[in-house]
């Protein structure tokens, strides 16, 4: 792992700044003499910071739902500092519930923060990364995208559908010169939890909830989100960033053991699979 040190100010672009992993994001960003436009739909939190740091923190109210106003938002970002260098997709909440619980109401707002919200950021803020020829998109997904989980579905399904638009934007805008990391963080304070909404319980999932809250009640020893902005630090100092990184020793267990499952898995139905394929010409431009 390379690094190269940083002597100019570098300029972030933070969504969901004002609490949690984002405000400790900022937060460590500004230690380092960073500038920093971050964005929340509440950013009064942030008023304490703004004082102490009033040339280097600019506070931007934002839903990042609203595609006209993130565009809007990096437009001002850009005016005010002059460029963007580190972008981090932040923004996220939880819904929690059985798949079969879902509203409609409910599944397209989860998909609508979690998804939409860092793919509206991602597209407003390409031409101008690529047209500095640079810059570092951090996406932040979860070990909920390593694999679904009882009673975290759609939260599950929101963070698959960032990582597999963030693999696809990675190799688009390598070429400009601009860099894309999926960050898959463990357990950390944030209130994601207590801020969770949950959906209308189904009786018929009574037995495997009452098991969920008895594992729940045994506590969780998570981590302080200080440690999570020592890690986007280190990564973001990094002349070869990698496409993804795990933040904790129990997400990388859990990657490694989901992985290996995976392939016992393909591995004992490979008969199966490659039996399934024989290449064929297209009958469609086969001649009669």
């Amino acid at each position: 792992m390379e690094t190269s040190a940083t002597t100019t100010p570098r300029v972030w672009f933070i969504t969901g700044a004002s609490r949690g992993l984002g405000r400790a994001f900022t937060e460590a960003a500004l230690a380092a003499s960073d500038k920093v436009i971050a964005c929340a739909r509440d950013v009064t939190p942030l008023d304490g910071l703004a004082d102490q740091h009033p040339e280097r923190l600019l506070t931007v109210p934002l839903d990042v739902t609203d595609r006209a106003a993130v565009f809007d938002a990096v437009s001002r970002a850009v005016q005010h500092f002059g460029r963007l260098d580190i972008v981090v997709n932040n923004a996220g909440a939880l819904y929690t519930g059985m798949v079969e619980e879902f509203t409609e109401a409910a599944a397209r707002a989860q998909l609508e923060l979690n998804f939409f919200g860092a793919l509206w950021v991602s597209q407003a803020v390409a031409p101008q990364l690529r047209a500095q020829g640079r810059g570092h998109l951090v996406q932040i997904s979860s070990i909920g995208a390593l694999g679904g989980f009882p009673s975290s579905g759609l939260y599950s399904a929101s963070k698959f559908a960032l990582e597999g638009m963030s693999e696809a934007l990675a190799a688009e805008l390598a070429p400009s010169g601009i860099k894309v990391t999926i960050v898959q963080p463990g357990g950390y304070w944030t209130g994601l939890y207590s801020r969770s909404t949950a959906t209308t319980p189904n009786p018929a999932y009574d037995s495997l909830r009452a098991e969920l809250e008895k594992q729940w009640a045994e506590g969780s020893i998570d981590s302080e989100p200080r440690l999570a902005a020592e890690a986007l630090m280190t990564l973001v100092a990094s002349d070869d960033p990698p496409l993804r990184l795990l933040l904790g020793s129990m997400v990388y267990d859990v990657a490694f053991d989901i992985s290996r499952r995976r392939m016992d898995t393909w591995a004992s139905w490979e008969q199966v699979s490659r039996a399934a394929e024989k290449a064929v010409p297209n009958p469609d431009e086969t001649p009669a």
